[in-house]
């Protein structure tokens, strides 16, 4: 087995996971096999109970375990199913630890971090490392283990000792260290400076560990004479040190490795002379390329509580970029905070209030993604109500099913007090109610998660229509609140249409209404499972109905590209990435706004 360790070094936040994602494509287009494992050395035991704010969304897996944001990059960059076990944090470790030592296990030895933490983190990796996650029989052939955090920190020195003494144990030509560093540009002086780089390498270097290659993140390009010094200062050879500077899209990176010769400096130090082929990149550069030609544009107002951080909606926003590029249209994405459409926001800033609402009207299409908590559900019940009744194309995810089934109840059935038992357990309509198999004690893994089964029970639907028209889906969930089955009939009645429900037929997946050109609700993340050449359908539903264009997707749904660079739809359709639909009109736009195209 050959691993890559990929660290960071001088700030977080530099991109390790898109490092290490691109350094996957890098090396599946020389023909290996890839897997993945994120390290993550927090106390928690998974990422299931951490704020959106602390470390970004929580990303679902099939299995139900919930895992780190950067888990995610690699199931899109790598088309790759991962599980639990691709995520390692020191609460698991710590666990699984102290369960050896009260099973006996250790023979009544004194239990330390050196080597009994040590020895199960190695074990772990290397266990993990051999199990393949493209579908495929035997081992992959390259595991990429990214270490979270930045060199130096006290959490993370139980891992860096356990990978010092991993790369020992397998040799040099089986262990490749790539270090992601800072290098800035101090505007007085407006030189690349590289002591915080040499600070950090020297830092690596009194843990045990020597990098192979240095990645350096910068603003711009890094300079020649700035690879000399840095070559000069950290003994790394020049040609093993790459810049990896500011794009406008992460599908960038990969070819700017490639460009670079990464891969030649990566098969050096694993020896893979004979075994990797020259990469193939084409069909992922001419991806960038059509992404980067897009002109027509999508607005999408996405309404949330945690619009501060846009990685807390990472998955949303990826798998509204992969419809639309599937689309050929350029997505510009507003971040509308929920709590800003309320009446109380009007009150204490209106500013604010105006703001918000100048967003949501001023867009294509409405996206209501998951969250918890009452704080900004008014402001979503505002938003569902506003697409509803101006026939606006909306899509509601999880939390945004429910927000959108009790704006029905009480606009519809007139029922002003409906609402969630979990914003009001005394609500005398409780439209959505806790499940009667969650847990009331724990929270921590104990909600609906993974991947389940919905079955479409009304087969002319949008919704089924878009998946294909099959019997049933595969999607990932994540929630512990669901739609009232004793209020079921009463919304059905008035005009609720449950499209899509579990294998009992009581749960419902599914919402829409009918009356309207394109209103959905699922229960379950849609977003978990998009990828750049596998388009969710919901997503491609919302982008193709934004855009005037629904019934170009509809029925069934598959995309893929022609000789020419075409995107075909299911019905035959061809979508040209760069002017739209070759067989329809374009709805133009000419709002100006920021393109989100984080991949």
């Amino acid at each position: 087995m050959k691993y890559v360790l990929v660290t960071g070094g001088v700030v977080s936040g530099l991109g390790k996971g898109i490092t290490a994602s691109s350094i996957g494509v890098l090396l599946q287009s020389c023909g290996l096999r890839v897997t993945c494992i994120k390290i993550d050395p927090y106390l928690n035991y998974d990422a299931g109970t951490i704020s959106p704010y602390e470390h970004g969304e929580v990303f679902v897996l099939d299995d139900g375990s919930e895992v780190d944001l950067d888990l995610g990059n690699y199931e899109r960059f790598l088309g790759c199913t991962l599980t639990r076990d691709n995520n390692i944090t020191l609460g698991k470790i710590q666990q699984q630890v102290m369960d050896k030592e009260r099973r006996g296990d250790y023979l009544g030895t004194t239990v330390q971090i050196v080597p009994h933490v040590t020895d199960a983190i190695k074990e772990w990796v290397e266990r993990v490392a051999m199990v393949p996650v493209d579908g495929k029989e035997g081992p992959p052939d390259v595991c990429i283990i990214e270490l979270g955090g930045t060199i130096g920190d006290n959490e993370s020195r139980p891992f860096t000792d356990a990978l010092s003494q991993l790369s020992y144990s397998v040799g040099p030509e089986n262990f490749c260290l790539i270090h992601v560093t800072l290098v800035p540009v101090l505007s007085v002086v407006g030189e690349q400076k590289t002591k915080p780089t040499q600070q950090s390498v020297r830092d690596l270097r009194g843990l045990g560990l020597t990098p192979d290659i240095i990645a350096c993140r910068s603003t711009k390009v890094l300079e020649e004479n700035v690879k000399e010094k840095l070559s000069r200062f950290c003994h790394v050879p020049i040609q093993n040190i790459f810049s990896l500077h500011d794009v406008h899209n992460i599908w960038h990176i990969p070819l700017l490795l490639k460009n670079q010769k990464a891969h030649e400096a990566i098969s050096k130090v694993l020896n893979l002379a004979g075994i990797a082929k020259e990469p193939s990149l084409e069909k992922w550069a001419s991806m960038v390329e059509i992404s980067d030609n897009l002109h027509v544009q999508v607005r999408i107002a996405v309404v949330g509580k945690y619009t501060d951080l846009s990685d807390a909606y990472l998955s949303v926003l990826k798998a509204l970029m992969h419809a639309s590029v599937a689309f050929g249209k350029k997505l510009v994405v507003d971040l509308v905070p929920s709590p800003d459409l309320e009446k109380t926001t009007k009150k204490m800033n209106l500013s604010a209030y105006k703001t918000a609402w100048k967003l949501l009207k001023g867009a294509d299409g409405v996206l209501l993604p998951g969250g918890y908590g009452e704080r900004g559900v008014e402001g979503k019940i505002l938003a569902a109500k506003y697409a509803r009744e101006n026939n606006i194309p909306f899509l509601g995810i999880c939390l945004g099913m429910q927000v959108a089934v009790i704006e029905f109840a009480r606009s519809v059935i007139c029922l002003p007090d409906a609402n969630s038992t979990e914003f009001e357990p005394e609500t005398k309509h409780p439209c959505i109610v806790f499940m009667p198999e969650g847990s009331t004690t724990h929270m921590g893994g104990t909600m609906r998660l993974g991947s389940r089964r919905a079955y479409f029970h009304v087969k002319e639907s949008i919704s089924a229509r878009l998946y294909g028209n099959r019997e049933y889906v595969d999607e990932r969930h994540r929630h512990r609140y669901e739609v009232n089955p004793d209020m079921a009939l009463c919304l059905e009645m008035a005009g609720l249409s449950f499209a899509a429900k579990d294998e009992t037929g009581k749960r419902i997946e599914i919402i829409e209404v009918p009356s309207h050109p394109f209103y959905i609700g699922a229960q379950f993340h849609p977003e978990y499972k998009s990828r750049p050449g596998k388009i969710s359908p919901l997503f491609l539903g919302l982008i193709a109905a934004s855009c005037g264009e629904l019934d170009a997707v509809l029925s069934p749904v598959s995309i893929q590209q022609d000789n020419n660079q075409h995107v075909v739809l299911g019905n035959g359709t061809k979508v040209d990435p760069i002017n739209g639909l070759c067989n329809g009109t374009n709805k133009t736009s000419d709002r100006n706004g920021l393109s989100e195209v984080a991949a």
